[in-house]
């Protein structure tokens, strides 16, 4: 199920790399690595992975600098690797682009299940033909989502969204209207139902607005319900 797939994984512990190296290669994937930030952002551009594990504590380049530097000009999933607990921490990686955070010290097994929560793609329900052009073209007031492309445009200019914002988008719209609380986006979107903190969806919602909307302050697609969760407003 792996075979194919590329990580990159940056970490400058040697002992941390060799073990997450070592064991995502017995897992299937194939593994490039670095072990300080300048060097992170070289190999990403040179082997172009399908998700990079990006640890915050780097020499030269710190883990935020590498994930908003790589955020100008790649949408590759990353995950934050954090050896401190501190909240402020993730939600600046979540904040500079990154899709997910994990804490050292982690499981593999926990590590196996953030790195395929993000690597995979969530199935959209059916969509009905009188409420689409077609199943795979989504079009709602200026947005349109192209399903086969995994791209979204507003006013005909392709937008750049990450792994995760483009996610939730595509998730939330194929379901109009319909409310999710931050919990059960988080099952569905990201794939994890107790790891997660519900912060992540705020912040990414919010970083999605900033993209899609207009006015991010005052939203007509990505819409809050007080006290319950998000839905996506059809009704434009």
């Amino acid at each position: 199920m792996n075979k194919g797939k590329t990580i990159l994984v940056v970490d400058d512990e040697k002992n941390i790399l060799d073990i997450v190296v070592f064991n995502l290669k017995n897992e299937g994937y194939e593994t490039v690595s670095a072990m300080d930030g300048e060097q992170a952002v070289e190999m990403q551009k040179k082997h172009n992975p399908d998700l990079i594990l990006l640890d915050v504590m780097l020499p030269k380049m710190d883990g935020f600098a590498v994930c908003k530097a790589i955020r100008e000009y790649s949408n590759v999933p990353i995950i934050m690797l954090t050896a401190r607990a501190d909240e402020v921490d993730k939600i600046m990686g979540l904040e500079l682009g990154a899709d997910d955070y994990i804490t050292k010290p982690f499981s593999m097994k926990e590590l196996s299940a953030r790195i395929l929560a993000n690597t995979r793609r969530v199935p959209a329900p059916i969509a009905q033909a009188s409420d689409f052009e077609s199943a795979n073209i989504i079009k709602c007031g200026e947005i349109t989502i192209d399903c086969d492309k995994y791209e979204i445009y507003r006013k005909g200019q392709l937008l750049d969204l990450t792994y995760r914002e483009y996610e939730l988008m595509k998730f939330m719209a194929t379901q109009p209207e319909k409310v999710f609380t931050r919990e059960m986006l988080l099952e569905k979107v990201w794939g994890f139902e107790f790891y997660g903190d519900v912060r992540t969806v705020d912040v990414t919602i919010r970083r999605l607005r900033e993209k899609i909307e207009e006015d991010p302050g005052n939203p007509v697609y990505v819409m809050t319900k007080r006290g319950v969760g998000y839905y996506f407003n059809k009704k434009n």
